[in-house]
């Protein structure tokens, strides 16, 4: 396995789908490691225990976080699986945040905002380049600017993630620049 594909399978077990390799997380995010290698080897992937702790030390993403004795992992945000509720403090926001998505998604923004979809958090970067880089997964990039600085001055809540990602529970469209 690929450094990127054993990365992308770990996101996508420690996210999404710890049950599709045996495997417990708890309501922090947090599996053992060796139990991670035994399921993904139970489930015929070939992920070893360097190849967890490469994703978790390289690439930009910084995606997950090993405890202290390194022998815990979970992904910092993206869940999806209602077993996870990590709990992150409220913090005040930059003015502007930047949200990445793909120019099919424009209508529905338009009508409804940013919704969380699957995962229990909107994704927003500090930057626009990262946006781009996020929105260009999912198809022609477009970045919008997320009026966060007013969001916050009305009550909605912002938090940061240890990777720097930013997280809200939703953007509702009027807050979105240039409009979708």
């Amino acid at each position: 396995m690929t450094p990127e594909d054993a990365s992308k399978f770990i996101a996508y077990v420690l996210r999404h789908a710890p049950e599709s390799v045996g495997l417990q997380l708890d309501a922090q995010g947090w599996a053992d490691v060796a139990a991670l290698v035994a399921g993904a080897a139970a489930a015929g992937r070939d992920l070893m225990t360097a190849d967890v702790l490469q994703a978790v030390d390289s690439g930009a993403k910084k995606r997950f976080e090993l405890s202290a004795d390194r022998l815990r992992i979970r992904a910092l945000q993206g869940h999806s699986t209602p077993q996870v509720s990590r709990s992150f403090e409220a913090i005040v926001p930059p003015p502007q945040l930047f949200h990445g998505t793909a120019t099919r998604f424009l209508t529905s923004i338009r009508v409804q905002g940013l919704l969380p979809g699957a995962r229990q958090h909107v994704h927003l970067s500090v930057d626009e380049a990262t946006a781009v880089l996020v929105g260009r997964r999912h198809g022609k990039a477009h970045v919008l600017r997320v009026d966060a600085g007013r969001m916050h001055a009305l009550g909605h809540v912002f938090h940061r993630a240890e990777n720097g990602v930013w997280l809200t529970v939703a953007v509702p469209p009027e807050f979105l620049f240039p409009p979708a």
